[in-house]
């Protein structure tokens, strides 16, 4: 569980209802189906109408993620690095062969492989760099659907607030009904504005976050891998990796 964002979560929303509170407000008077429904419902239509499907699904799946402590190893894919760089100094690139199988990332494993086969560095990098931006972008497409929520959601809530009105609006003579029709129409702009800044805004941001440092992660393996076959001294590739975790 990532701390974070469970308690931004709790002190974020919890604020809001204390302060309501604080002013002499209850908590029964912000719960509003009609408004829940407008803008929940008018803001899931928005986002799956600029989106695809594939993002949704995914992007589902990055927000269940976000909750959890994203824990990247970077001390393990480096002292692999190391490892071999003092192997291939000692003995030969080739003798890297026969570690490819005991090594756990998939990337370090295809890059040390083009190493070994003698494929020219400069087209290794361009072709794992594609690699890894056609996966950020993938991910950052999916989780983009979350800051698409948090903009649309505030608009949304304004549209709940204009049909309480024209609730209020038709029913004038009715008093009975007149509370009910602006009580939605206030929420309904509360719940818009609350969901995007302190839901959907965050968690895409922290979506973002987590893909970034994904592809920072795969960039040390890479630059190190490569850096491998060019027979550098394993202390002076270790500080170059090492300077990955401090960023």
């Amino acid at each position: 569980m990532d701390r974070a964002t469970f308690f931004g979560l709790i002190i974020g929303i919890g604020g809001i209802l204390l302060g309501n509170f604080f002013e002499g407000g209850h908590i029964a008077s912000l719960l509003q189906g009609t408004a829940f429904v407008i803008v929940t419902m008018g803001t899931i239509g928005a986002v799956m109408v600029s989106n695809k499907s594939k993002d949704l699904r995914l992007g589902f799946k990055l927000f269940r993620q976000s909750f959890k402590e994203q824990s990247l190893d970077y001390d393990k894919p480096i002292n692999e690095i190391v490892d071999c760089a003092k192997l291939a100094k000692k003995e030969s690139i080739l003798s890297l062969e026969a570690k490819l199988n005991q090594m756990q990332s998939p990337m370090l494993k295809d890059v040390l492989r083009n190493v070994i086969d003698g494929v020219d560095p400069k087209l290794t990098k361009q072709i794992f760099d594609n690699i890894i931006q056609k996966e950020e972008q993938r991910l950052l497409s999916a989780g983009k659907i979350w800051l698409d929520a948090g903009g649309f959601s505030p608009t949304i809530g304004i549209i709940g607030a204009v049909l309480g009105l024209i609730h209020v609006m038709g029913n004038l003579s009715d008093t009975s009904k007149l509370g009910q029709g602006i009580a939605v129409a206030f929420v309904a702009t509360v719940y818009g504005v609350g969901f995007a800044n302190l839901i959907f805004i965050p968690i895409g941001n922290k979506i973002k976050k987590n893909v970034h440092e994904l592809s920072r992660h795969k960039h040390m393996i890479l630059d190190g891998a490569l850096l491998v076959g060019t027979g550098l001294n394993a202390q002076l590739i270790e500080q170059k990796l090492i300077s990955y975790k401090s960023k």
